[in-house]
């Protein structure tokens, strides 16, 4: 036996050298294709959206702004603590870039910023959870040498959304120095979430407490950005925010480029932490891992409907921290907003162009931004049934199922106990909102608030049904699809309010079909059409459950 093993040995050939070197580089460019292949289609989307969105509002400008802007009106508005509280500092108004880069600027850096982390901590701790890196990982190619390429793809994505905005901005005919500045400040906000998901998905150990550490990141650093714009004793905690640093280099005013050097340290850090701490833990390992023996806890484990409950409490806590803290904000902000824009009438102006009418009027206000609920009520409920589907694909689900449960019960308590938290943040908002107004001594009440806030909930609804509907039938897009009511929806309200688009155009998104609750009475046939076509979507979504197996 010893002859044949060293026959044996001799007799196999050895790799070269050159020919180890050149299988290395083979399987690098294997995991950096499959990184563009998991993201391209997102990738694509916010590219498209950075690109489209800046252009229709920099081409607009002449036609919604136009040269009615003097000196005194700019001024006004670069003094208002509410103005730069809300949507920060104005800047360059003067100009289609500066305008664009103000009205667009910080809800791009947004969307990027939780794209990328998101979409990071997906194709890293949950591929590698899900046990779909065992056989990668096996071969030439190490944790870190994933982590980091994976890494460099969403990066990549962030530089060419950035170049959508500039390009964009170039094409509007505004000066080209502004233009980049602007769009390597949205790249590199993106590089630093994109590195901060990739970090907290080394530090944790599952893809819900990775991405709920890295929007909680989001979260802060946009509180600071909103203190240091509104607050000028703080004012430089800008200098400690990512959007902050964006907003500081003042694109077609100073076009300072210091604060993106400092950004572009902020984004350094984490991208080349992320593999550092890969190569020190184990696969589907963590540096912070959860205890593994701990005494059971069995609160609302009696039923599949308290069940539902149980899975829904903390997500519902985390989110109505966050929204909380929004609306406090906007009740604070009740009184000196509409007193602003009725000694600015020319604004007022301007925001009825962009579909916001009525905030000359505390109640008026309060609608338009209560209409934005809709927004974070719709991700809720997307990612709530995203969050199902994926315990169903990790097999968290199966030995549950086992037993004596009918899967369209589970379905059934988790729509039930996502809808109530729905529900539970619209009446958050309405109290969070009435507190400030309170606070500042503006003219709303709770049950006022109250009917704004629940006038959204239909178009949480038709999210909740196109989530639902998804996992029927593409179980992978469930966030995706869930959210597009919302999100989508806002955006092509938006868009079309502002660039004049006919009036059909508008009609498609959900918005259009909400009235500005409580300064009008509701439009009871949008919310019956919104309702009808959600419920509509979710019976679609139980046939396709019904007729699926487990993925």
């Amino acid at each position: 036996m010893t002859d044949l093993a060293a026959a044996t040995t001799v007799s196999a050939p050895s790799a070269s050298p050159r020919h180890t070197t050149r299988a290395g580089r083979g399987a690098a460019r294997a995991v950096v294709h499959l990184a563009v292949r998991q993201t391209w289609r997102g990738a694509l989307v916010v590219v498209l959206l950075a690109g489209a969105m800046t252009a229709v509002v920099a081409t607009g400008y002449r036609a919604t702004v136009g040269d009615d802007l003097d000196a005194q009106a700019l001024a006004a508005l670069a003094g208002s603590p509410a103005i730069r509280t809300l949507f920060g500092e104005p800047v360059a108004l003067d100009s289609a870039g500066g305008f664009t880069v103000w009205r667009t600027g910080t809800a791009l850096a947004v969307v990027l910023a939780a794209w990328s982390f998101l979409g990071v901590v997906s194709v890293t701790r949950g591929e590698e959870d899900a046990g779909r890196w065992d056989l990668l990982l096996a071969g030439r190619v190490s944790l870190p040498a994933i982590v980091s390429r994976h890494l460099a793809v969403f990066v990549a994505a962030d530089v060419l959304a950035g170049a959508a905005a500039a390009g964009a901005l170039v094409a509007a005919g505004t000066a080209a120095t502004g233009a980049v500045l602007h769009g390597l400040g949205l790249a590199l906000v993106g590089a630093v979430f994109a590195g901060t998901g990739a970090v907290t998905a080394q530090l944790l150990s599952s893809r819900g407490a990775a991405a709920g550490a890295s929007a909680a990141v989001l979260g802060l650093a946009l509180l600071a950005r909103v203190v240091g714009d509104g607050v000028e004793a703080l004012a430089w905690a800008r200098w400690a925010t990512p959007f902050g640093l964006v907003a500081l280099t003042r694109p077609y005013s100073e076009d300072d480029p210091l604060p993106l050097v400092v950004l572009g340290v902020l984004a350094v850090v984490p991208i080349g932490l992320a593999p550092v701490l890969a190569a020190r833990r184990d696969v589907r390992g963590a540096w912070f891992s959860t205890p593994t023996h701990r005494r059971p806890r069995r609160w609302l484990l009696g039923s599949l409907w308290t069940f539902a409950l149980r899975r829904a409490t903390r997500p519902f806590l985390g989110w109505a921290t966050g929204i909380a803290a929004w609306f406090l904000l906007i009740g604070l902000l009740a009184a000196s907003m509409p007193a602003f824009l009725r000694d600015n009438p020319r604004f007022a102006a301007l925001a009825d162009a962009a579909g916001f009418g009525g905030l000359v009027r505390v109640e008026g206000y309060v609608a338009s931004l209560f209409a934005l609920l809709a927004i974070p009520l719709g991700a809720f409920v997307a990612v709530r049934m995203a969050a199902l589907a994926h315990d169903e694909v990790a097999g968290r689900l199966w030995l549950l199922l086992t037993g004596p449960v009918r899967r369209l019960t589970l379905l059934f308590a988790e729509v039930v106990a996502t809808l109530l938290g729905a529900v539970g943040l619209a009446v958050t908002a309405a109290t969070a909102s009435t507190l400030g107004a309170a606070i500042v001594g503006a003219p709303l009440t709770w049950p006022a608030a109250l009917s704004g806030t629940l006038n959204v909930l239909p178009v949480a609804v038709l999210c909740l049904g196109a989530a639902v509907a998804a996992l029927g039938w593409v179980p992978r897009a469930v966030a995706a699809l869930g959210a597009l009511p919302a999100v989508g929806g806002f955006l092509l309200h938006v868009t079309a309010e502002s660039s004049g688009a006919p009036a059909w155009v508008a009609t498609i998104s959900p918005f259009a079909h909400l009235a500005a609750v409580p300064d009008q009475p509701p439009d009871r046939a949008g919310v019956a059409i919104l309702t009808c076509i959600g419920v509509i979507l979710g019976l679609a979504g139980l046939v396709g459950y019904t007729r699926r197996d487990l993925c």
